[in-house]
């Protein structure tokens, strides 16, 4: 599952292992739990089970029942329940098991979660923490699938973030749970078994920025989650067509960091968008205004996205061609420097 090396000039242990992603959020986990008695982790089968995923496989047996906490399957009911938690002075972090599942408790955290710190003029905080898998590409159906981030993004007093790796899954995990504002992670399930390199010794940078994972001169793309490896795997791919693609892992959806991200479009003139949620209303569109307020005089080409389609989630059998892929992240690269021959 994970190694842990030594340090060949000194013989200590080192603090970077090896793990998947989701593993990675499993050693947050535990580590927050072990820090502070007043955190604690509430959802349907995690706790014997481990989880639909096994992300809380074996903390139950570590820490008890009455700190891993096998809820009754009412979503409301975790969000209700964490919320008084929260408000007696607890750090829950609420399991929804699936993306497509979290509706029932829409309401708790729209109307309630996120307004109860204004409500009460700050007298009251809700350090409450959501744990979201969501995405697609695992073979899965409707309500299994679905990439919901846009609808949180817009409700006022939630924080929306999203790790794309191994690193930085376990350090936003941490950051989170010790936020005194609501936090959803939004989980890139396709990803959980994305092996990588995790510093428990050297912190990510602020769960909450941007971050720009390869330099490029031609063009940005910008994306999050489970769509990073594939805008990693275009840029390779444009490297060998002699385009220069800057990637730019957007990381927190809300608060959004969009002037790392104007900064980037700035100096290449261009960018392109993606997530797999539906681009009709998907969250590419509020970057892609945004940086045309912030750069609309240097860009060359307008801020292009690429995304699923407006439609249900469809059968397993078709995802691979509703979900964003290389082809489409290059099919938008075109569209942009043809902006540059056309007009």
């Amino acid at each position: 599952m994970s190694r842990v090396t030594r340090e060949q000039d000194t013989g200590t242990e080192s603090s970077v292992q090896t793990m998947p992603l989701a593993k990675a959020i499993t050693a947050a986990l535990r580590d927050e739990l072990a820090a502070d008695e007043k955190t604690l982790l509430i959802g349907e089968d995690i706790g014997k089970l481990g989880g639909v995923f096994r992300v809380t496989d074996g903390l139950q047996a570590q820490f008890g029942e009455h700190r891993v906490i096998d809820s009754p399957l009412a979503e409301s009911g975790i969000i209700g329940t964490s919320i008084g938690m929260a408000m007696r002075g607890y750090r829950p972090v609420a399991e929804i098991q699936f993306d497509g599942f979290v509706f029932p408790a829409f309401n708790q955290i729209t109307t309630q979660l996120a307004k109860i710190h204004n409500r009460t003029d700050g007298a009251l905080t809700v350090p409450v923490t959501i744990r979201l898998p969501y995405g697609g590409h695992i073979g899965s159906i409707e309500h299994h699938s679905e990439s919901p981030e846009a609808l949180f993004a817009h409700t006022a007093g939630l924080r929306v973030i999203t790790p794309s790796n191994a690193h930085d899954a376990y350090w936003m995990t941490r950051q989170a749970i010790v936020s005194e504002d609501p936090v959803i992670i939004m989980e890139p399930k396709r990803r959980y078994w994305l092996k990588g390199e995790v510093d428990t010794a050297n912190p990510a940078p602020d769960a909450f920025r941007a971050q720009v994972l390869r330099e490029g001169s031609d063009i940005t793309i910008a994306t999050y989650g489970p769509l990073v490896p594939v805008a990693l795997a275009t840029a390779e791919v444009a490297q060998r067509e002699g385009r220069s693609v800057e990637v730019i892992d957007v990381r927190s959806i809300s608060p959004l960091d969009d002037e790392t991200i104007a900064r980037s479009a700035a100096k290449t003139r261009r960018l392109v968008v993606a997530h797999e949620a539906p681009t009709f209303g998907g969250f590419g569109a509020e970057i892609a205004a945004r940086v045309t307020e912030r750069a609309y005089d240097r860009l060359t080409a307008p801020v292009l996205r690429v995304g699923g389609f407006y439609m249900p989630y469809p059968p397993s059998g078709q995802e691979d061609r509703y979900l964003p892929d290389i082809d489409r992240m290059l099919e938008a690269i075109e569209r942009s420097f043809a902006y540059g021959r056309t007009r």
